[in-house]
């Protein structure tokens, strides 16, 4: 036995005094620093995501595990687990040679290699580079070779720890970074996991079941095997009273105690978040892993949230959040052949309040669940987006007033207009399609003149059309890029095309609550923010995305768009029917698109900007002829379909809130003409000839 525990030192090149610590200062000085990961390991943890209110959304993970400090476990727990694995651990150094000598001479009388001789700093090293391996599988595997060189490195690594940290902070480290079973890395997640309860409430037999597992996790799993992990509790209940560290009262009564399991399932990711805030959820993840802020790559950001340990405050707003989704699911069902989708912002700070949609978060499509998040782009988890119909035609009126239009602007708009050209960003715009193409008005009895006012709340196509035509398609273009249309839903660049005034670009239910919040600031656009706050689980301050808004038009704009939009939910603009409780003061715009494979309705109050979807999830579905909640509609219109759900929405959102007053502009109406059509609503049969917008 001495020669051959005399060779392995040998074959390390280590001083046996050294090896023994007896001398351990003056031979470590003889080896390379190691790295920072073995003193304080870079442990993956669980993250909270919690709403504007403290709520928890979901706890998100790659590994669930939270780290504690040596006073916030349990002393018990830290007994038990020496006690078990290496009860010398406070009287030998990095190698235990007494153990080496045992382990050799039971393996000489066995003929197998059946007892190992590591201490617990040499299983800790093993498990810090296990830890540093992540979900590489191959790296794992290298990590748990049981070769002389991976001996050997281990070792060196241990020898050097001792000398820098001391034992209770090695303890500490290897409880925090042990696989404790069932999902559960560290033993507070262990103690959760199996006792619904914080590590520092064990009692001796739950301290003595969680310290029992470490061997072989698999085996003694009291979850599967409750009679192996009970055995197995027992014999760590008797070292512990072979080492004098409870009384032979406490092993009888801890060996009396049923194993008592309060198992609690392993609750990860965004698919275990609370009220329909999956989708929420799953926007924050991609805020993290593509925002600068937290790293300057792809693989810097990944890593950061792979290491979780993070408290990640959000804006989520659970009262509107619940006002969102019940709207959105009690105007469509789950099992329709559509879906609705809504977003709230909040004016003036960006803040996205609530993110809802009709069909669950989940990957069991037999079930109509699904991951992709129909209130954004795709780059963020969403879609491709979807046609915004006549909800655009604001944009064109802003780029047209901030042009110095005045707001009574009036177009002869006829009932159909063959696109004229028009100047682009870099030349122009020309019909050269044979035959021309023709944009139509809804209702084959709309035809002009219209003033602004007049023609939005009737939602009439041609107006625009001429608008857009003399300030031109890059006016139009650039007003999109200052309300935060910049893109597609899809990442493509927006075409500059007559039909743009038409809402034929798609886009995402959350770009078109930026475009209509930035309406009720007043012209204040602010980019979109999700998280509020971020700190560490010890309370530290982690830097988060600044919120950014700039003014983007005049107030002189803004009044006048407030009125010219608050004009169609009144009188015969068709969103006359979607008065708010109380009689709140609202703008808004109705929308569909071509071949109603699309609806929305989109609109604010002064401190609430919603914009509400419907169609198809991926598009396809004209709304012709279809049952919605159990509901025939021969058409669907922005008014009767999306209409509805903004509503219900927006009045659960704001019960008990003041009742805020639009800013308006003194916009005359014009004179009555002789003509009948100024008494149209605008919601006759729809136009045949592509590309026509959208009531």
């Amino acid at each position: 036995m001495s020669v051959v525990s005399g060779a392995l030192l040998a074959g390390m090149a280590l001083p046996a005094a050294g090896a023994l610590g007896l001398a351990a200062k003056d031979t470590a000085e003889g080896f390379d620093d190691i790295p920072d990961d073995f003193r304080t390991p870079p442990l993956t943890q669980a993250t909270q995501i919690f709403d504007a209110k403290g709520g928890l959304i979901a706890k998100v993970y790659e590994r669930d595990r939270t780290v504690l400090a040596a006073d916030q476990m349990s002393p018990f727990m830290r007994q038990a687990q020496v006690d078990i694995e290496d009860a010398r651990f406070y009287e030998h150094g990095a190698v235990d040679l007494k153990g080496v000598l045992r382990a050799v001479s039971k393996n000489a009388e066995s003929g197998t290699a059946s007892q190992g001789a590591s201490t617990l700093t040499q299983q800790y090293v093993k498990n810090v580079n296990v830890e540093k391996a992540g979900e590489d599988l191959a790296a794992v595997r290298e990590a748990q070779r049981k070769t002389l060189g991976r001996k050997i490195q281990e070792l060196k690594v241990s020898i050097k720890l001792e000398e820098e940290l001391t034992k209770e902070q090695i303890l500490t480290n290897y409880l925090n970074i042990t696989y404790y079973g069932n999902g559960a890395y560290g033993v507070e997640a262990a103690s959760q996991r199996y006792f619904s309860k914080s590590n520092k409430d064990l009692t001796i037999a739950e301290a003595a079941t969680l310290a029992g597992l470490v061997q072989n996790p698999s085996a003694y799993d009291p979850k599967l095997h409750p009679q192996a992990a009970q055995t197995r509790r027992d014999v760590v209940i008797d070292k512990l009273l072979e080492n004098k560290h409870i009384t032979a009262d406490q092993a009888k009564e801890a060996k009396a105690a049923p194993l008592g399991l309060k198992y609690k399932e392993p609750q990860n990711g965004c698919i275990t978040a609370q009220a329909g805030m999956g989708f929420f959820c799953d926007y924050v993840r991609n805020v993290v892993k593509q925002d600068p802020v937290f790293g300057k790559n792809v693989a810097d950001r990944k890593k950061f949230w792979d290491q979780g340990g993070l408290n990640i405050y959000t804006t989520l707003d659970p009262d509107k959040q619940a006002a969102a989704q019940n709207a959105v699911s009690t105007n469509v069902r789950v099992t329709d052949s559509v879906s609705a989708a809504a977003t709230m912002m909040e004016p003036g700070s960006g803040k996205i309040l609530a993110m809802a949609q009709t069909r669950p978060y989940g990957v069991l499509e037999d079930r109509n669940q699904t991951v992709v998040n129909l209130n954004v782009d795709v780059a963020m988890g969403g879609g491709n987006g979807f046609q915004p119909g006549s909800t655009f035609k604001p944009v064109v009126a802003a780029a047209a007033l901030e042009a110095g239009l005045p707001p009574t602007q009036e177009y002869s708009s006829p009932n159909k207009l063959e696109y004229p050209t028009m100047k682009t960003c870099d030349g122009t715009w020309k019909n050269e399609a044979r035959p021309k193409t023709v944009v139509p008005n809804e209702s084959a009895n709309e035809k002009g003149p219209y003033q602004l006012k007049q023609a939005m709340a009737l939602s009439v196509n041609t107006y625009f059309v001429q608008m857009e035509q003399e300030i031109g398609l890059c006016a139009v273009k650039q007003m999109a890029n200052k309300l935060g249309v910049t893109a597609r839903a899809s990442g493509k660049p927006l075409d500059e095309v007559p039909a743009m005034a038409l809402g034929v670009e798609e886009v995402s239910p959350l770009t078109m609550a930026n475009v209509y919040a930035t309406f009720a600031a007043q012209g204040k656009h602010c980019a979109p923010i999700a998280i509020s706050k971020i700190t560490t689980v010890d309370g530290k301050d982690v830097p988060a995305p600044a919120g950014h808004c700039e003014r983007v038009f005049s107030e002189e704009t803004a009044e006048a768009l407030n009125t010219v939009l608050n004009g169609v939910t009144e009188n015969n603009g068709t969103g006359a029917a979607l008065s708010l409780e109380g009689g709140r003061q609202i703008a808004g715009k109705t929308g569909t698109s071509d071949h109603k494979k699309a609806a929305w309705f989109n609109g604010y109050t002064p401190q609430l900007a919603t914009a509400v979807w419907l169609g198809g999830p991926k598009g396809g579905v004209e709304m012709r002829n279809i049952t919605i909640n159990g509901k025939y509609h021969t058409e669907v219109f922005g008014a009767d379909g999306p209409g509805p759900i903004w509503r219900d929405a927006m009045n659960q959102a704001l019960r008990g809130t003041p009742k805020l007053p639009l800013p308006m502009a003194d916009i005359p109406d014009p004179a009555p003409k002789p003509d009948p059509n100024a008494t149209q609503t605008g919601t006759g049969s729809p136009a045949t000839t592509p590309p026509a917008a959208q009531h």
